[in-house]
């Protein structure tokens, strides 16, 4: 390894990097000017902010023009939990080993032997770990202490992630029996004004992700998007509790103009995920272009920014 290569592995480079960008978000570039840059980096157009009609448009518009503080703690990994218990019971929530505010905390020895560590305050920080015997753990607790260190809100201006406490939350590690070797399967549903309209579906992780959108009525829609991954070559079973996933939805997506909302099925129960306001950070592609306006009528913008 060249010292170049060391250099750019270093803790220290790291931190004057990340300080660096901190400082050029925070001082040198507007919200507005940000989104407008990595929009057009991503899409080869910039948003339209002023009269959104598109999808992607309008979740930069909201990014920009509306705030909710309770979308905060349902953007929060460990915080979530009070409130999934509150609206729909903790009957739907994963089992929780620990939390911890400092990655020295964590003590493998005592965590069984798998499990799943996430960071609270953004998107991306996860450790999917099913035998700790073969992790190095050395190099997994820098990599999580580089977590700690980064505040996600100034990267996509994602301001539901910016005033997150970052912390590590421990989870029982999940698998379908049927589905081991390929992770779990998401079910996540797109929520317009506290109503579900969408279901995608994620197949594959850990080898070839397939991705496939299913309305309510479990019909498979001719569209991908924000990820354009390939549909399932074969029809996906419907499951059981798939109405009891939507009501659940309704519940946890009321009083907001969009969110997804995800849950796993393992053995026969529901395990509430995650809360996204801002998929693929609003600037992700779909094919046919077209549905991007077709989800964009769905979102209504509050009146009041």
């Amino acid at each position: 390894m060249s010292l170049k290569e060391k250099l750019r592995k270093s803790d220290l480079y790291f931190y004057i990097a990340n300080k660096l960008k901190y400082i050029y978000n925070k001082y040198l570039i507007s919200s507005e000017k940000a989104i407008n840059k990595q929009f057009k980096k991503r899409l080869g157009r910039y948003p339209n902010l002023s009269n959104p009609e598109l999808f992607t448009d309008k979740l930069q518009w909201l990014k920009l023009n509306w705030y909710d503080p309770i979308a905060v703690n349902m953007a929060d990994k460990y915080e979530v939990r009070y409130l999934v218990s509150e609206i729909i019971g903790t009957q739907y929530l994963n089992e929780l080993y620990a939390v911890y505010d400092d990655v020295s905390d964590i003590d493998i020895t005592k965590i069984p032997k798998s499990f799943v560590l996430k960071g609270t305050h953004g998107s991306g920080y996860n450790l999917i770990c099913k035998n700790k015997y073969h992790h190095d753990w050395k190099k997994e607790k820098k990599k999580m202490k580089r977590w700690l260190t980064q505040n996600y809100y100034w990267s996509k201006r994602e301001w539901v992630y910016k005033d997150i406490k970052p912390r590590i939350v421990c989870e029982r590690y999940l698998s379908e029996a049927e589905n081991s070797s390929c992770g779990l399967t998401d079910y996540k549903f797109y929520c317009f004004n506290g109503v579900p309209h969408f279901c995608q579906i994620i197949r594959g992780r850990g080898g070839q992700d397939m991705i496939d959108f299913y309305n309510m009525e479990w019909e498979h829609m001719p569209f991908v998007g924000m990820r354009l991954l390939p549909n399932s070559n074969d029809q996906i079973k419907k499951p059981k509790a798939y109405n009891e996933m939507i009501d659940l939805s309704k519940k946890l997506s009321k009083g907001f103009p969009f969110v997804r909302v995800d849950f796993y099925y393992v053995d026969n129960r529901i395990y509430f995920g995650e809360m996204t306001f801002f998929p693929t950070s609003g600037m992700g592609k779909f094919n046919p272009p077209e549905w991007n306006r077709k989800l964009g009528q769905r979102l209504i913008l509050p009146e009041t920014k």
